[in-house]
């Protein structure tokens, strides 16, 4: 799957964060945040940028998926 930038920003919408909550919780810098958001589509960077993304949204409970060819964001429902 390839992240967007429209997807990392419903992602930080739906846990209501800031660029710099998402910087800390991938441990990446905030002006890498800005320009991966900056663009539309596909985020620019290496794969380890991009698993790093993923990983940091995983824990908070963001789930990244397909349907119909675009990508789709939600929060998962808390572990019972």
């Amino acid at each position: 799957m390839m992240l967007t930038s429209e997807m990392i920003r419903a992602a930080r919408a739906l846990l209501r964060w800031e660029q710099t909550d998402l910087a800390e919780a991938a441990d990446l810098s905030l002006p890498t945040i800005k320009r991966l958001e900056k663009e539309s589509g596909p985020i620019p960077g290496t794969r380890a940028t991009a698993a790093a993304l993923e990983a940091a949204f995983s824990k908070a409970r963001i789930e990244f998926s397909y349907d119909r060819g675009e990508g789709v964001t939600r929060l998962k429902a808390p572990a019972k």
